[in-house]
């Protein structure tokens, strides 16, 4: 089990559904999308073995990681390694999923642009085989 991290950079936050993550994912509202901008952005952090479903975003996703280490991985491709400082530019419509590793806890900044009120398109979860392959 994580230890509270007392330099968190934001607040943990609430607790994502199941419904889109497996293992405990806690959302940081940081910016709603509003009619100066046409995106939201949140801290969202991935305890260990936590991770999103597959899913796309309509008009893509930045990712900038701020604590720890996790996993990006886009559909047909091997999985990236992402770490403290790393910056991810997810393109549209790519199917993908990200999270922590088995080992590390892993908390980004999630910049999601919407196109009309869309901004994710949940898919099926990451299966324990799939997760299990990226973290050997």
């Amino acid at each position: 089990m994580d230890k509270e991290n007392t330099t968190s950079l934001f607040p943990k936050g609430n607790k994502l559904p199941n419904e889109w993550f497996t293992g405990n994912a806690f959302l940081s509202p940081l910016v709603a999308k509003d009619k100066n901008n046409e995106f939201s952005a949140g801290a969202v952090t991935f305890e260990t073995g936590a991770r999103t479903n597959w899913h796309t975003h309509p008009k893509g996703q930045v990712l900038i990681v701020t604590e720890g280490s996790g996993f990006y991985q886009e559909k047909g491709k091997s999985a990236q390694i992402i770490k403290k400082g790393d910056v991810v530019n997810i393109p549209e419509n790519v199917e993908h999923w990200h999270g922590a590793t088995a080992k590390t806890s892993m908390t980004h900044i999630a910049i999601t642009n919407f196109k009309e009120e869309t901004q994710v398109t949940w898919l099926n979860p990451v299966t324990d085989d799939e997760f299990n392959d990226v973290n050997n």
